[in-house]
Formats: structure tokens, sequence, C-alpha cells
């Protein structure tokens, strides 16, 4: 069940799928007509108490015990004994300067001396001393869509992480991280004997950031990586321009980023594209640009009139819509700057865009009204031309990734498509898409501008679980992923990333982990589940993300 609550100042909206609507509504009306006078109990404390220890996103298979060692960053000696690269090595070097801020709380609280204390719990196993890296492959160059992010971790006698990848190897770290915490009173690290095997239920695991609406800037866009890694997550979804600004520079149409951008300063340049996409792959996360066409183009016009549809009513033109579908002009520029972002940026995979076409404004023109006459085409039958000739510009190698509208509309694409599903009626349109053999990306459930949606009213959204329960035998498997959608209309540098976190950490478990979609719980977010995100949301702010309190009155100890 997928339910949604909108509380107006005089009325209420409840909008909801499956079962039980009859029920909430009675439940919703008996809380607002509950009498003035009960009595209201609150107890001192957290109102969830945080886990200790537990990881995020949760692991397929762990194992726990009771009993703990002590951590200190500065005894823990860290072997290699199989492949090795230089990614590898940067990685354990990231890792322990974390850990090392981390053990900075524990000097503060303690003026801890150089040699190991003794301790007097039963469940005490001393100081953990080593842990060995076992990498069986060599390191790749740049994260993929195939990649292998699978490892296996064990906290004991012979601490070890192996993985096949380095990509593996850095979700190991990530949740060897997740298993420190600290005692009541600060003065201690520990970790308990563990045995974890762990992977990821789907390949796609996104976040769109968009850059169009408000500049952000790169410190910004590094902190959404650090958040994105924390939460194992590989795709950043990065919306570079939209209709408000072109913030792009581009070096072969260098004037549509000088007209376009809301200021001179707030553009990226190739520069800082290159540097953006190294930090996230040290981060096994992929950068994949979208270049939005044929709408969210109106930046485009300060540089180039000519390339958008003059829109009329009344046989006078009032504004500037979509780009011009019928001009050579357009193609030409399209597809070179199509060349020189995918030259830019090194995955596989390229975003074309296609949705929120304002097909009014090309029925209104009246050039494009005599074309679509003398072609006998639909204004949709001009946008599906439109996608169909932008997605033959893109590399022979790439994969195109599309909003639904371009699959609606019947647009000859390959199999191996990325389709988002972002629109309502979500699970029929997966359905449509996977019987026709394509391959999905979902949306719909996951706006983060929806500012009235809580990290819960994302946690138990599964695409597949959603399919299997409207379709037994559809093919799960071409449900390849998600993202969670930020969109930048009001967000910018100041409240980008609490807006983001921790909601998208409930988009990144539900991809990682997944749901058993044959035997669903009846509700995923239980009070542990509450309790670990208060833990995590902990965990990030001590990591230097602005994560806002998931679930009401609680404390973090920070550096």
């Amino acid at each position: 069940m997928n339910v949604r609550v909108c509380k107006c100042r005089f009325k209420i909206k409840i909008v909801m799928v499956g079962a039980m609507a009859t029920m909430l509504l009675v439940s919703v009306l008996s809380f607002f007509a509950a009498p003035s006078d009960s009595i209201y109990i609150v107890e001192p404390g957290p109102k969830f108490p945080p886990t200790r220890g537990e990881v995020w996103p949760k692991p397929q298979q762990e194992k726990k015990s009771d009993y703990f060692y002590l951590f200190r960053p500065d005894v823990i000696q860290i072997e290699i004994v199989n492949k090795k690269c230089n990614l590898l090595n940067e990685t354990i070097e990231r890792y322990a300067e974390i850990w090392q801020r981390q053990y900075m709380i524990v000097k503060r609280y303690n003026n801890i001396s150089t040699h190991v204390e003794s301790h007097d719990s039963e469940k005490y196993l001393g100081v953990l001393k080593r842990l060995t890296i076992n990498m069986s492959a060599p390191c790749e160059y740049y994260p993929h869509f195939d990649m292998d992010e699978s490892y296996n971790l064990t906290v004991g006698a012979n601490s070890q992480m192996t993985s096949l990848s380095v990509w593996g190897m850095m979700r190991a770290f990530e949740s060897w991280t997740h298993l420190l915490y600290f005692t009541d009173d600060s003065k201690e690290i520990r970790i308990n004997k563990t045995e974890i095997h762990d992977f990821p239920q789907y390949k796609h695991r996104g976040l769109l950031l968009d850059t169009g609406r408000h500049y952000l800037s790169l410190n910004t866009i590094q902190k959404t990586l650090d958040a994105m890694s924390i939460n194992k997550m590989n795709v950043l979804h990065w919306h570079i321009v939209d209709d408000q600004s072109f913030p792009y520079k581009s070096e072969i149409l260098p004037s549509l980023s000088e007209k376009g951008a809301f200021h001179p300063s707030m553009v990226y340049t190739k520069k800082d594209i290159k540097m953006i996409i190294n930090y996230a792959r040290d981060r096994a996360i992929r950068v994949i640009p979208e270049i939005d066409v044929p709408g969210h183009t109106r930046s485009w016009g300060a540089a180039y009139p000519m390339l958008l549809t003059k829109c009329y009513e009344k046989n006078k033109v009032i504004a500037y819509g979509p780009l011009n579908p019928i001009r050579s002009t357009t193609y030409k520029i399209l597809g070179e700057l199509i060349q020189e972002v995918q030259d830019l940026f090194p995955d596989r995979y390229y975003h074309v865009g296609g949705d929120e076409v304002d097909l009014s404004c090309w029925q209104s023109n009246p050039e494009l009204k005599e074309y679509m006459k003398q072609h006998n085409l639909t204004a949709n039958g001009v946008h599906a031309m439109f996608m169909k000739e932008v997605i033959g510009r893109v590399k022979k190698t790439t994969v195109p990734i599309v909003w639904q509208e371009v699959y609606d509309e019947k647009v000859p694409i390959s199999k191996d498509t990325l389709i988002q599903v972002w629109k309502y009626k979500w699970v029929d349109e997966m359905i449509k898409i996977l019987n026709s053999g394509h391959k999905v990306v979902f949306s719909s459930s996951w706006y983060l501008d929806y500012l009235n949606f809580n990290w819960n009213s994302f946690y138990g959204d599964d695409p597949r679980l959603m399919v299997y329960q409207k379709k037994k035998n559809a093919r799960l498997e071409n449900i390849v992923g998600g993202e969670a959608c930020m969109w930048g209309e009001m967000a910018d540098d100041t409240n980008v990333i609490s807006r983001t976190w921790p909601r998208t950490s409930a988009v990144a478990e539900r991809l990682w982990s997944g749901l058993d979609y044959k035997h669903p719980p009846k509700d995923p977010v239980t009070t542990h589940v509450r309790q670990r995100i208060e833990e995590h949301t902990c965990r990030m702010l001590r990591r230097g993300i602005a994560a806002e309190p998931p679930n009401g009155p609680g404390f973090c100890v920070n550096i």
C-alpha cells in the first residue's frame, strides 16, 4: 500500500493506492476529532533511541554477536594480501581519515594514553589490531552499470574484507565504518564481532540533482557525493541545465552559458566537471549527464533564439517554447553539444530527456502547423520524430536513458534503453514497459521536492514489489533500479543537503536491500528501522552532511 496524506488548514486531502483506505480515513478523522482535554504523554530523551553499529542500507546477510572489540585507528594495521591499485590505496587512506576524525570525540571525552587499558566487561574481546584486505580482480578505472559491488566482511580475531572489485571494497569499508559505535559516555569506539555477506538488489541506485533552477556550488555537489557514498548509492543523475539557466560552459558553443547562465561565476567548466567525475569515481559513483530536450530549453534562446519555437495566440507571438523540431540548425547545434558532453563524461549511459514538452506551442505555430499537415503528423508525432533524431545523434556505443513520455509516444528505441518512470499510474506504466521487453528506472514516488513526504513515505516503495503484486510473471529483473529526484525550484546551497538527507536514505536502503516481494512485511517502517535511521542520520552529521532530524526529538554527539 502506498499512502499519501496532505494536511491543509481547513481540510484533509487523502490519496491512496491499495486497500485499507476506509480504515485509514477513519483513523485520521478520529485523530482530529479527539477531545481537547486529552492527556499528552511525553517522556524525556529521544523519541526513538538510536541503534548502535547498525549498517545502512541493511546487508543481505548479517550475523552479529554481543561480543565486541575496542577500535582505535592508531592501533589497527591494514594489510592488502592480493590485488593492489592506487584507487584501493586511496580508499584505505580516505577511510583511515574518517576513523581518525571520529576518534576525536573519544579524545575529547577521555584523556586516552598511548597504551591499551584493561576492560572489565566479560564480552570484551580486546583491541582490534589487524584488518586484511583481499581484492581478487584488478581495479577498473571507472564505475559502470554492471560493476560488482558485492563484498564479504568479518570482524573477529582474523578481521577481513573480501571482494572481487575495488567497488565492492568501497562498500565494505563503508559498512565497516557503520559498524563502529560510541559508548554512552563517548569514551570508547566499539565494534561487535560480525559477519556480513552483502550485495545490492538493484544495479542503478541514483539521485537526480538539478543545477538548472538553482546553481549548486562544487562543494555542495561534493557533499552530495559524500552522502551518496555513505548510503551506497551509485548514480548521480546530473540534470545540468533547464529553462531558467544554462550553467554548462561549452567550449564549442560558449555563448550558451555566457548568455544563459544566471551569472558568469555560476557555470561548470570542463575542469570542474572532470573534478566531480573523479570525485564520484573515488566513491564508486557514476555521473550521468542529462541535457533535456526538446522542452526545458528556454535558456538556450538567450544565445540562440532561432532554435526555439515561437508560440502564438490570436496570430501574435506571446512566448518562446520548445526547440524547433523542423529546423536543421536545431539538430546541428544539438549534435555538436551532445558530442562535446559525451566526450567529457565517460559513462556509457546518457540521458536525452524528452519530458514535459509544451505541445500546444508547436500546435500554435503556423510553420509547424503547415509541416504537420503536409506530413500527416500530430504534435505527439512531431515529438516522436524529434526524439528519434536526437537519439540517433548520440554515440553508437551509448545506452540512452529517456523520460517515460518518449516510450509512451512510441519512439523507436533499443531494448537496452532505460525508461525513467515518473508520472502517475506508475505500476501500470512499468508493466506496459516490461511487457514490451524494455528496462525501467523508477522515480514516481521518490520526488524529494514534495516536502510533505518524509523518509518513511518513501521507505516501503519497492518497484519490483509493486509490479509483482499486480502481475506475478512480470520480468522483474528488467526493473534495474530507481532514482530519488531533487528538483531545484526551491533548493539551493542553503538547504539542498537537508532536504535530500536522510529522506534519500530510505530510497538507498530500498534499492540496495530490497524487500521480499513474495512475502513482504506488513509495515516496513518498524520501530527498529526508525532507530536505525536515527543512528544513520547522526553518522552523516558526524561526517559533515547536514541531514535533517528523521523522527522528532533527539540528539547527536558530533565532532
